[in-house]
């Protein structure tokens, strides 16, 4: 050993699957916080404790690695969503909100780098992985609600309510200054204030909201 140097750490050996998710979650830490073209795969090797000729024989380049990265984020967040019960709306709406924010809290790298690949970079695997979730989340609020087409007034009510939970999502990462609790009681009110403002032009949403509401009052089963 060279005199003055200090000596590199010894590689671990790791399985192949183990190997591939360190340098995805690496790369997603890196990819949270700084837009994919100021990341490079030195960085990323780097902060993984690989070389560079690893990461390349992975992925093939900076690209497949983003795509693959944001990729495992979707899927875990995705994984979340899916309903677990049959109870009254409002409540499976705020039982998929806790999971939803169970994921923001456990993987926040991953939660901040895939909001990041959209909207401005919307473009081809990008585009449609993040489009993917937001599809998954739409269609779990329509299960819930038990609505199987929506009116474009309800589409649209339900898209602009999961873009506020995206952005409360990336708030409380930031801020950290709203209890949990209070954040997601405040986003199905939310729901609620929404859908009161779109029954005013679609009769069929009053008729929802009603039935919502009057679940909601009636003793569970």
């Amino acid at each position: 050993m060279t005199p003055g140097k200090t000596a590199r750490p010894a590689r671990r050996r790791l399985s192949v699957d183990r190997r591939r998710e360190e340098l995805m979650a690496a790369a997603l830490e890196l990819f949270s916080k700084h837009d994919a073209e100021e990341v490079s795969i030195d960085d990323v090797a780097s902060a993984a404790g690989a070389s560079r000729a690893l990461v390349y024989h992975y992925f093939g380049g900076k690209q497949e690695l983003y795509v693959a990265a944001l990729r495992s984020a979707a899927e875990q967040l995705e994984a979340r969503l899916r309903p677990h019960g049959d109870g009254r709306p409002l409540d499976e709406l705020a039982s998929g909100l806790s999971r939803y924010f169970d994921f923001v809290e456990e993987h926040a790298a991953g939660f901040a780098a895939l909001l990041r690949g959209g909207p401005a970079n919307r473009a081809g695997e990008v585009g449609e992985i993040v489009d993917g979730v937001r599809q998954r989340l739409f269609r779990m609020i329509m299960a819930q609600m038990r609505v199987e087409e929506p009116s474009p007034v309800l589409r649209a009510t339900l898209r602009s309510w999961i873009a506020s939970v995206e952005t409360a999502g990336l708030d409380w990462l930031e801020h950290r200054d709203i209890e949990r609790p209070t954040l997601e009681r405040m986003l199905v009110d939310q729901m609620v204030a929404l859908l009161g403002v779109a029954a005013r032009h679609d009769e069929k949403v009053g008729r929802l909201l009603d039935t919502l509401v009057h679940e909601q009052l009636s003793p569970e089963p």
